[in-house]
């Protein structure tokens, strides 16, 4: 039971033989979705069924979609605070961008001592709005060019 003491930001890349696993048990369960609000499970090795609610079985299915991709996977409650370093790395951004982004008020942080704490949902609203600004951006970026007759 290694992996039930292992922290939520730890990633888990998984081997090709998880990937193959991933790709089959995601199909199989995925065909449960829809068909209420729980789904019982029984593992083979078990001798009771296992009854949990569908929002869970779809994010099962999520997660091994993704691994069925070859993705490593990062499993974080919405309200878990980060490290910088998480941020950036969750950010894929440098360190002194995420710091002047906290200094400059665009995220939300708290200390802890020295040390900058950043909530994940707070990461999650901000990766949304640059996420609608570029798109904002973009769409702008194409109407020029059609007024100009670019051929866009």
């Amino acid at each position: 039971m290694a992996t039930a003491a292992r922290k939520h930001h730890d990633a888990i890349a998984p081997s090709e033989r998880d990937v193959e696993l991933a790709a089959q048990s995601s199909r199989l369960l995925a065909a449960y979705l829809g068909r209420g609000e729980t789904v019982r499970i029984r593992l083979i090795d078990g001798d009771q069924d296992i009854t949990v609610p569908i929002s869970a079985l779809r994010l099962l299915v999520d997660i091994l979609a993704h691994m069925a991709q070859g993705d490593a996977i990062t499993l974080v409650p919405h309200h878990a605070e980060l490290t910088t370093q998480q941020a950036t790395d969750f950010l894929n951004v440098s360190r002194p961008y995420l710091v002047k982004l906290l200094e400059q008020g665009k995220i939300p942080y708290r200390k802890v001592g020295p040390r900058r704490r950043v909530l994940f949902q707070d990461l999650m609203d901000y990766q949304k709005c640059s996420e609608a600004e570029r798109a904002r951006a973009l769409d702008e970026l194409t109407k020029q060019a059609q007024e100009l007759d670019m051929g866009y």
